[in-house]
């Protein structure tokens, strides 16, 4: 049977407020993440994604209180992402409130931390948040990013994704830089690629910027596609995505 495409809102959130950018620069506000969670959570999506996008550049934690009260209002799973370096770092945001949690930059830094976190709290906990843009010095054409695309990390985006789901990674957040906030649609190229190389569920994340662009994503490879500008600023509805989605043919919940 197949497996329903996921409609996820995305929120990034710097100083306590939602923003957004293209290619992850001039932020713009979008509003406040405990606000946005009960109107996604309300409006039908399947999961929301809370990514703290200065924490790991700003060398800080998480805001814990944050994701805790925004965890309150949801009764749909939540993944936090953003300055998780260590397994406690993990048990602090799933006791506040996270169903799941998202590793990027120290994961790169120490990939133990994939295998740790995966033993100490089960794989269906740990998604892989991955930066990936556009190279000619790697191997596969494609770069992974630390310190919220701000840094090259000099690893092969393919090679590394699939490395962290052997580690035992459950799930990967696949964050085109080369589409966000373009909303020219989905890194085709990019999902191809990496479903090619592991069978983890794949968000697709980046480029969202019309109807038409969701069901490409999924034949490309993704299990659920993510969107942050479109939703925040009430261009698409979550409700929208889906009823376009189970037109072409998709399974929704």
């Amino acid at each position: 049977m197949p497996v329903a495409v996921r409609v996820i809102p995305c929120l990034d959130v710097d100083s306590g407020r939602v923003v957004k950018g293209v290619n992850f620069e001039n932020l713009r506000d979008a509003g406040d993440p405990v606000e946005l969670a009960r109107i996604y959570g309300a409006a039908g999506a399947d999961e929301l994604v809370f990514l703290d996008v200065t924490a790991s550049s700003s060398d800080r934690e998480t805001t814990y209180e944050m994701v805790r009260r925004t965890a309150d209002q949801l009764f749909i799973p939540l993944t936090v992402g953003g300055g998780v370096r260590t397994t406690d770092d993990i048990d602090k945001l799933l006791r506040a409130g996270a169903d799941k949690v998202g590793i990027n930059t120290a994961g790169i830094a120490n990939p133990q931390l994939i295998s740790d976190a995966s033993r100490r709290f089960g794989d269906q906990c740990v998604v892989l948040s991955v930066d990936v843009r556009r190279s000619k010095e790697s191997p596969s054409g494609f770069e992974a990013t630390t310190h919220g695309g701000r840094r090259s990390s000099g690893l092969d985006a393919l090679e590394w994704i699939t490395e962290a789901a052997e580690r035992g990674a459950g799930e990967l957040l696949l964050n085109s830089m080369d589409a966000d906030g373009m909303q020219n649609g989905y890194d085709i190229e990019l999902i191809t690629a990496v479903r090619a190389v592991v069978d983890i569920p794949i968000i697709a994340s980046g480029g969202a910027g019309q109807l038409s662009h969701f069901a490409p994503a999924v034949v490309a490879g993704a299990d659920a596609v993510l969107a942050a500008s479109v939703f925040h600023f009430n261009q698409l509805a979550v409700s929208d995505v889906k009823l376009q989605l189970a037109a072409e043919g998709f399974q929704v919940r």
